[in-house]
């Protein structure tokens, strides 16, 4: 079997076990790792670490940098306090809490800049790199499992590589991949990718066999996700979105299959993409940076032709039916390095209609997909802003409210904001769907407090506008009050006016 999966011969005398490999690391490295939200992660050798100094009582703390989150390995390492320094997304509640105590020094970024960041120095060398494999093919490349993220810059910038092949990854993963990486600035020439379905790059990433000092053979499994499954809120979310793809293509701005989506990370998200299996719409095209769940169910319905991605992203209920059936979707799916996922340049060029997951918004559509009460961090920015800013559509989705109703999800000002207004086209919650397409600052927040807000809180809203509005302003505000909903729940642990929900 290990023939099979190490192709280069004189790579196969450097198998060693997870506890050889991580005595490479040392104190105060920067470590570049595979995995990109929660699939294709290194996971034996930072566990290995984690068992030396638990066992050792050792002092050592490593910069972590990553495609995005590590499932299981970022809350192993947050609690044996291996972190310094990381970038440039997580989720992982064990890390937050480390984040928010100032533990951790924790750089939030744009998934398509990292690698940019890398390739132009400003964020350091890289010590070492890990990449999860499928297999290393002749002249020493590295066959990505789930995920590719930021591995082939980590690959070409890192000192030393360490590759973990994982034995539990079928061998059909071969050939998913498509690694293209950018030239150099300036006079970079275009990236070549115009439809979904290119392939512009190669099956593997490219690595000088002299650079690997070792490989672990792994059985870890992917972290699952913790998607759950649609509810009424959500699929009356999906409906709203739904019609509002109905009267584009009515109105000939969008064809009949749409444009390629995005889906954000997270349960709602999935849940509104999984609306599209009951509707009219075929010959869908998935360009995003996470395939869940929901495109699994697009394609086994017939719904979506083709996918491409970073990463597979998958629940405990699909993890392993897809994985082991891989080899039935491998003419539908591209794997490529997040930096073309996410690429600027791409997102436009394609027209994507992206979707992604709001904490709060305001009246005037500013979102905060990030920070609770603007100061501590739920999780990164992801992708969210690479599509954003760039789709030919940006729609946003949350609740209207949260904890049982003490939350309101809109407010009049957002205590921390990762998309301006100039960025956000539609906003849906389960109460309804504001167009803000060229509408005017009072013009947005009409419609949202309207369409959007849950009555326990439109007539504060409405309030509160108002009143704004009477002390001029393009963008009216009573800067006094503007976060006062947030200083109430700090104090009360509830956003509502009681006086006025009694009312």
């Amino acid at each position: 079997m290990l023939e099979r999966r190490i192709q280069h011969q004189g790579l196969r005398d450097r198998v060693i076990t997870a506890k050889e490999a991580q005595a490479w690391i040392k104190n105060g490295m920067t470590v570049g790792v595979s995995g990109f939200t929660k699939s294709g992660d290194a996971k034996a050798v930072l566990r290995a670490l984690a068992d030396r100094v638990e066992r050792t009582g050792e002092e050592l703390k490593i910069n972590l940098y990553s495609g995005a989150s590590l499932g299981e390995t970022d809350t192993i390492l947050a609690e044996h306090n291996l972190i310094a320094r990381r970038l440039p997304y997580q989720t992982n509640a064990q890390l937050r809490k480390s984040i928010n105590f100032g533990d951790v020094g924790y750089t939030d970024q744009h998934l398509s800049h990292t690698a940019e960041l890398l390739r132009g120095g400003s964020l350091g060398e890289i010590d070492l790199a890990i990449i999860e494999a499928t297999a290393i093919t002749e002249d020493g490349g590295i066959v990505p499992t789930t995920s590719v993220g930021n591995s082939p810059i980590f690959v070409e910038k890192a000192s030393k590589v360490i590759v973990e092949i994982n034995v539990n990854i079928p061998e059909e993963f071969v050939g998913l991949h498509d690694i293209y990486l950018p030239n150099g600035r300036p006079n970079r020439t275009p990236i070549p990718l115009t439809n979904v379905r290119d392939r512009i790059g190669i099956p593997y990433i490219p690595c000088d066999p002299q650079k690997i000092v070792g490989i672990v053979v792994s059985h870890y499994s992917d972290t699952p996700s913790s998607i759950v499954p649609p509810d009424a809120e959500t699929e009356r979310m999906a409906g709203y979105i739904l019609d509002l793809f109905e009267h584009e293509v009515r109105h000939g701005r969008l064809p009949s299959n749409l444009a390629p989506l995005q889906s954000g990370v997270g349960s709602v998200s999935n849940a509104v993409l999984s609306g599209l299996a009951a509707s009219r719409f075929e010959n869908l095209e998935i360009y995003t940076e996470v395939m869940q769940d929901a495109v699994f169910e697009l394609f086994d319905a017939g719904k979506v032709s083709f996918a491409s991605s970073s990463s597979l992203t998958l629940s405990d209920r699909a993890v392993d039916r897809i994985i082991s059936s891989i080899s039935q979707y491998r003419d539908k799916i591209i794997l490529r390095p997040q930096e073309i996922s996410n690429h600027p340049e791409v997102v436009r060029r394609l027209g994507v209609i992206a979707i992604n997951t709001a904490l709060e918004f305001d009246i005037y559509g500013n979102v905060n997909s990030t920070h609770v009460r603007g100061t501590h961090m739920m999780n990164g920015i992801g992708g969210s802003g690479d599509f954003a800013r760039n789709a030919g559509l940006t729609i946003f989705v949350t609740k209207s409210s949260a904890k049982d109703g003490r939350i309101s999800s809109v407010v009049p000002f957002a205590s921390h904001i990762d998309h301006t207004e100039h960025d956000v086209d539609v906003i849906v919650t389960e109460r309804g769907i504001a167009d803000l397409r060229g509408l005017t600052p009072r013009e947005r927040a009409k419609t949202i407090i309207q369409n959007l807000a849950h009555p326990m809180y439109q007539d504060e809203l409405l309030d509160y506008f108002k009143r704004a509005e009477r002390r001029g302003g393009h963008t009216p505000h009573i800067l006094e009050e503007a976060l006062s909903w947030h200083t109430r729940f700090a104090e009360t642990g509830d956003m509502r006016n009681w006086s006025l929900v009694h009312a």
